[in-house]
């Protein structure tokens, strides 16, 4: 029965992917990436990462998804543009599908299941998720995690830019 559960969650994810990426209205796609979040939570939550679940559920539906918003609503898009040149090209879409099939089927391919490193459940039961989760971050991936973070105001400092020069 659990596997069910977590079969259905699995696949609605990818259903509410692709419901998000297909809609025009930018809104409609900021609600069914609201959706995907809390399918991703709740994906989470069976594979007993209750911190990241509460992590996915503050920062990406409650602050990105807000910033989401505000730039939709900052540009004023009510619908999204339609580029004919791209959008009727099934020939580029079959070949996207494609190398993006390629690209997770040579990533599969090199998953080991049996590698166990220094964060095994056992360690992360013994000291907590969050402090497992934060030692990571802050002492071996630091530098990545503050790259990411200023990738991330890039695009606000533009959207901001942009919104501001539309007003003069």
């Amino acid at each position: 029965m659990l596997y069910l559960i977590f079969g259905y969650f699995a696949l609605s994810i990818i259903g509410i992917t692709l419901m998000a990426l297909s809609r025009r209205n930018p809104i409609h796609a900021v609600l069914w990436l609201l959706l995907l979040f809390m399918h991703i939570a709740v994906l989470y939550l069976f594979l007993n990462a209750e911190f990241l679940a509460a992590v996915q559920i503050i920062v990406y539906a409650g602050a990105i998804l807000v910033m989401f918003l505000f730039t939709v609503f900052l540009l004023g898009v009510r619908e999204m543009p339609r580029e004919e040149r791209f959008t009727n090209l099934w020939q580029g879409r079959v070949a996207v599908g494609l190398a993006m099939m390629a690209v997770l089927a040579l990533t599969l391919s090199k998953i080991m299941p049996t590698w166990k490193g220094q964060y095994s459940i056992e360690y992360i039961e013994r000291v907590g998720h969050t402090k497992a989760v934060g030692s990571v971050l802050f002492n071996e991936f630091a530098f990545p995690f503050f790259l990411i973070g200023v990738i991330l105001l890039i695009p606000m400092i533009a959207v901001v830019a942009i919104a501001w020069r539309g007003r003069s």
